[in-house]
């Protein structure tokens, strides 16, 4: 039997809200796609990492492309601002404000049940993380992926959990920025794709 974990990436308010600073288009729409295969994964037991972008106000963790804009004043997801809270709509029942101290720390903060947060300081969620060990010591061996903007962190962790050797699961209707070409190409690497309401979800 496969043991299986649900990820989401970056659905944070600054790139989820409507008229946010850091909006990505379509992530607030699929919230409810993503609430669906959360409650199924909530029901079963099956583990759930919330993965998320913190920068510090000073800009010193930032990524250097980003850099420039973000201490010109375009500055996002800063620690200990609502922007850089997770998407309520997502979070279990009285989930606790995210523990930027410990986040920026590497640790893994507890927000439910078999869940947590964690925090990531480049594109991909496993780049200088702790977020394979801590899967391992589940026992999971398949991963579920939803989010914020495929081409840039969905994507890259997708691509380092394939370099892992771990299954692969994307909902394409709780994943903003998909495209065509790029759903072939998650194909090609072995990715399942499905929708929310797949009777295969069940599997989660």
């Amino acid at each position: 039997m496969k043991r299986y974990a649900v990820i989401t990436i970056d659905v944070q308010n600054d790139c989820s809200l409507p008229g946010s600073v850091m909006e990505v288009p379509g992530t607030y729409e699929r919230r409810g796609a993503m609430q669906v295969v959360l409650e199924k994964a909530r029901a079963c037991g099956v583990p759930i990492i919330h993965v998320v972008r913190l920068y510090n106000e000073d800009g010193g963790n930032v990524d250097a492309f980003r850099k420039p804009s973000f201490l010109a004043g375009a500055k996002c997801l800063v620690t200990g601002t609502h922007g850089a809270e997770i998407l309520g709509d997502l979070l279990p029942q009285n989930a606790p404000k995210l523990d930027c101290e410990r986040l920026l720390a590497g640790e893994f903060q507890e927000l439910g049940s078999n869940e947590w947060a964690m925090y990531k300081s480049r594109f991909g969620a496993f780049y200088r993380t702790e977020l394979e060990a801590f899967l391992r010591d589940q026992g999971v061996d398949t991963l579920v992926f939803m989010g914020c903007n495929f081409p840039n962190c969905p994507r890259t962790t997708i691509f380092e959990a394939c370099e892992r050797d771990f299954n692969l699961v994307v909902v394409r209707d709780a994943l903003s920025g998909l495209y065509e070409r790029g759903e072939e190409e998650l194909k090609r690497i072995g990715v399942r794709l499905i929708d929310a309401s797949d009777e295969a979800i069940r599997m989660v």
